[in-house]
């Protein structure tokens, strides 16, 4: 099949799953994304705890990166990495972010700013040990980000590690770890007919949380 210019303008969606009221969302806009995750758990979406992480360097140019959230409060929403990539080095330069979740089978969207902070070792060292074993090895045998000959350098550091490791207990190497992404803002988006969608938007504004409707 050929990929036209007039093919690709012509995929639309007619978004008619819900709709999203003033009245609807909750004051406090940790506890709606509570109720809308745990839809899109309830809804069985693959793996609905996948964001897109964006993050930009020190001279505004973007990146953006699939992650997967692996905790959230009332304090922020955390992700863990290789500080040493791409994103661990943004971000130490940068330390603000956005996550977007996509439920596409809801037609809902999240987009969340904040400021980022690395999460301290103790909660780091706690996820990094409920982890399988083949995952705390390849955290430890993947130079994240860097230039390498090919995947067979990956994999013989793998095997080289899992002999290591054998009958051993893995430390959490001091390159790896948790960030929060502390939120000042938050925005609900769900899909509405003829493009007039539902947005309804928290600001973090002197401590308290704002909420107002926008344009689609």
């Amino acid at each position: 099949m050929a990929i036209t210019q007039e093919m690709i303008q012509s995929l639309r969606q007619d978004y008619r799953a819900a709709s999203f009221n003033e009245s609807d969302a909750d004051k406090n806009p940790i506890k709606q994304f509570e109720k809308w995750f745990e839809a899109a758990i309830e809804a069985q979406i693959y793996e609905p705890n996948v964001m897109t992480l964006a993050t930009a360097d020190k001279n505004g140019k973007p990146n953006a990166r699939m992650v997967l959230l692996k905790g959230f409060d009332e304090k922020g929403f955390n992700f863990y990495t290789n500080y040493l990539s791409n994103k661990g080095k943004e971000l130490k330069k940068n330390p603000q972010a956005c996550l977007v979740f996509f439920w596409g089978e809801l037609e809902r969207q999240v987009r969340i700013e904040g400021k980022v902070e690395k999460l301290d070792k103790e909660t780091s060292e706690a996820y990094f040990n409920s982890r399988p074993k083949e995952s705390q090895i390849g955290a430890i045998a993947s130079p994240q980000s860097q230039v390498i000959a090919n995947r067979a350098v990956l994999e013989t550091k793998f095997e080289e590690l899992t002999a290591s490791y054998q009958d051993k207990n893995i430390a959490k190497p001091a390159h790896w770890g948790g960030y929060i992404v502390k939120p000042t803002s938050i925005e609900f988006w769900q899909g509405r007919t003829s493009r007039l969608h539902d947005r309804i938007k928290y600001d973090l504004i002197n401590g308290k949380w704002q909420k107002n409707r926008l344009a689609p």
